[in-house]
This record gives C-alpha cells, sequence and structure tokens, in this order.
C-alpha cells in the first residue's frame, strides 16, 4: 500500500476496552494499511495476531525438523579481509539422509580458499564453526524430533553449546529476554515497554512470493541506535495458518568487550506436511575482546 494510506492508529481502537489493561499485550501504537484496519474493522482478532507474533513457534519449529528429513544444501561461506577482499571461503554440496529416525550426512564436494581450515581440518573461524555446528552433521545421528516445548531455552554445557543458546534465542524468538551476554542485559526485549519506545511498529497486508501474507515490521526510530540490539525486524505470516514465511534481521550492538553488526535474511516453505527452511543469507562483522575480528557472509540453500 502506498505510504500515504498509512495512518497511526493503536490497537485498542479495535479491542474491546478492557484491553488496554491486558499487560500480556503489546500496547504502543501500530501504523497499519487500510487492508489490515478494514479487517479488524469486520472483526479480525488484531490482539490475537500480536500474541501470536510474541509467542510464535513455527519458526523454530521449521528448522528443528531439519533433523528429521533429507535434503540437499548449498554452503558458501566467504571470509573478508580489512578491504572486503575474500581472504577464505568454502563452497560445498551436502546431502542429509534420513532413514529410520537416524540421519547422516554427506559431502558431495567442497572447495575451501586461504586459512579456511586449521593444519588439522579444524576451523579456523569462530562463525564457521558455529555454522557446522548448526548444519553439518557427523557420524549418525538418531532419536531427534521437532517437537519445540522444552526445547527453545535449553542449554548445553560448554563454549559454543552457550553460544548456539544465545544466537537461537536472538533468531528464533526475537524480543526475548537474552541471558548470558555480558552488558546487554534487556535490550533484545523488544516487546518489553522500556525497549519498545524507542521502535516502531507496522501492521500490513502484503504478497510474499505468491503468499498472502501480514507483515509485521519492528523499526528502530532515529537516533536510538545505543538503546537497542534489533534495528530492524521484519516477519512475514501467512495468512492461511499464521506460519512464518520469511523473516528480515538487522542486529547491532558495541560494547568495550564486544561488538557486532549482523544483517539476516531467511526464507522457509511448505514442504509435504511440514515448514521447512529454504535458504539463509548471513552477513556478518563481529569482535570479540581478545579475539580478530570476523567479518563473515554465508548463503545456505536447502533443496528437499
Amino acid at each position: 500500500m502506498p505510504k500515504q494510506f498509512l495512518i497511526l492508529i493503536y490497537c485498542c481502537l479495535f479491542l474491546s476496552a478492557t484491553a488496554q489493561q491486558d499487560t500480556s499485550v503489546f500496547k504502543y501504537p501500530i501504523q497499519m494499511d487500510t487492508v489490515v484496519i478494514m479487517a479488524a474493522r469486520k472483526g479480525w482478532d488484531v490482539k490475537g495476531f500480536i500474541r501470536r507474533v510474541q509467542t510464535d513457534t513455527t519458526f523454530y519449529k521449521a528448522f528443528r525438523s531439519l533433523h528429521i528429513v533429507s535434503f540437499t544444501a548449498t554452503n558458501d561461506i566467504k571470509v573478508l579481509g580489512k578491504d572486503d577482499k575474500v581472504v577464505a571461503s568454502l563452497y560445498s554440496h551436502t546431502k542429509q539422509t534420513e532413514r529410520k529416525g537416524c540421519r547422516g550426512m554427506q559431502v558431495l564436494d567442497e572447495k575451501t580458499t586461504g586459512d579456511f581450515y586449521k593444519k588439522n581440518k579444524e576451523y579456523n573461524y569462530y562463525t564457521a564453526e558455529l555454522y557446522a555446528y548448526l548444519f553439518f552433521t557427523k557420524g549418525t545421528i538418531c532419536g531427534e524430533d521437532d517437537i519445540v516445548a522444552g526445547h527453545m531455552n535449553e542449554q548445553g554445557k560448554g563454549k559454543l553449546e552457550k553460544s548456539k543458546a544465545e544466537l537461537k534465542q536472538l533468531i528464533f524468538n526475537p524480543g526475548s529476554h537474552i541471558s548470558g551476554v555480558p552488558l546487554m542485559g534487556d535490550k533484545a526485549a523488544i516487546f518489553d515497554d522500556n525497549i519498545a519506545r524507542h521502535y516502531d511498529f507496522k501492521l500490513l497486508s502484503e504478497n510474499y512470493a505468491g503468499e498472502d501474507c501480514y507483515l509485521f515490521k519492528v523499526i528502530l526510530k532515529k537516533g536510538e541506535e545505543k538503546s537497542v540490539v534489533y534495528n530492524e525486524l521484519s516477519t512475514w505470516f501467512r495468512k492461511s495458518d499464521y506460519s512464518i514465511v520469511a523473516r528480515d534481521y538487522s542486529l547491532s550492538y558495541h560494547t568495550i568487550l564486544y561488538d557486532f553488526n549482523v544483517h539476516m535474511k531467511v526464507r522457509t516453505a511448505p514442504i509435504g506436511s511440514k515448514l521447512l527452511p529454504t535458504s539463509i543469507y548471513y552477513d556478518g562483522n563481529w569482535h570479540v575482546f581478545t579475539k580478530r575480528r570476523e567479518k563473515v557472509k554465508f548463503t545456505s540453500i536447502f533443496n528437499y
């Protein structure tokens, strides 16, 4: 919809009078386009949709489902130097085969440049190590499922397990309180009153890749960059079942101990009876005190 059709509407205009006292529902003003406004006037439950945005698990479930299906993947990882020239890279095709509750991965082809690997074939870059931890499989793994309950906040032992848990919160549950990251506090909790005031919020009706969707956008207000973690968060929810078909992120934060600036785009699609990731694009620049800065771009393409 053209910008001139966007008007500032408070959610309470479309809810019952008691909604203002319901602290479980997001209460900041949201810009809506005419399609959403008309749907709300006809009885569409804006209140319920905002609650769904806050509690969605379909996105996380889509990634957990990767553990119980067969697929091939294209993995393109590039490490950039000071002049944004590629100093190390990996390009590979992998195939995961799932059979009788067990999965294993085969590397179909692989090409690396620079010092992507150490001499012992370990990863020379932390981002690459984390990527492998999330998407590559060693040996045979059995007994997995795509059940979400009880897994979102779990943390294993070891630095990599803790980093994975923190990353999982930022990607799959934006707006949550991220524990274990020093000096961040609750700055990632975009739906909390003290953080939400730094943002503008939009709810639009939009067609995305042939799907009729609601687009929920979280946009940082000008001059508030140092107050929060998410600069922008856009999520496309399929109207038919409210599953997430696409999500774009922009995150950054700076402290004396670490800094990061990350952009991500994730796409999903219904495959059979499941919602599964089809592509991930990542562009990240981060640095931790005592470690070298890493600027990495990667693209993952999944085929089922």
